[in-house]
């Protein structure tokens, strides 16, 4: 989908009108041959994105309404779903019976850089332990870097009120 407008959640995703975006993890091949495939339980990203030469691989975490309540660490749970959309591209690209997939997957993994952002929504807190929020974003983006640093050295964590600079997309 180009120039399109994605919601996750209560979040709207509005990209440019030359990125191609698309919710990777509401893909047919995601779903019905990837998911529980080679291994039980892939996970996947929210959101994929082409612009100019760069891929996109954007997770949503919106935690103003519910808390995290999930025991793996954030970091950890990022990286498997990025290592695991990777591995699910790449099949995606032979193997995918919707040709729109299998053309969108090819174009994402034809890209010269692959960029990972996490899009985190924290509740407004006057805590003055806490002035940012329970999940601290400079502490997570050093275990991203940490854990990504061969696919992306500088993943960036971004919010509504913190939007990433340079991305093809606004966040409402």
């Amino acid at each position: 989908m180009s120039g399109c407008r994605l919601t996750e959640g209560a979040l709207a995703f509005t990209f440019v009108p030359e990125a191609i975006a698309d919710h990777y993890d509401r893909w047919s091949f995601y779903r019905n041959q990837f998911q529980n495939g080679c291994a039980q339980d892939n996970k996947a990203v929210d959101l994929v994105c082409r612009f100019r030469q760069e891929t996109w691989l954007i997770e949503v975490k919106d935690y103003r309404t519910y808390p995290r309540d999930k025991v793996i660490d954030l970091a950890d749970e990022v990286a498997a779903k990025v290592r695991d959309t990777l591995a699910g591209l790449v099949a995606a690209r032979c193997n995918a019976n919707d040709a729109k997939e299998r053309d969108l997957a090819h174009q994402l993994l034809s890209a010269k850089r692959i960029r990972v952002v996490l899009h985190l929504e924290q509740p407004v807190t006057k805590s003055r332990l806490y002035p940012r929020g329970i999940i601290e974003p400079d502490k997570l983006t050093q275990k991203l870097r940490s854990k990504l640093k061969a696919l992306d050295p500088h993943p960036r964590i971004a919010s509504t009120r913190n939007p990433a600079p340079g991305v093809p997309w606004s966040v409402q």
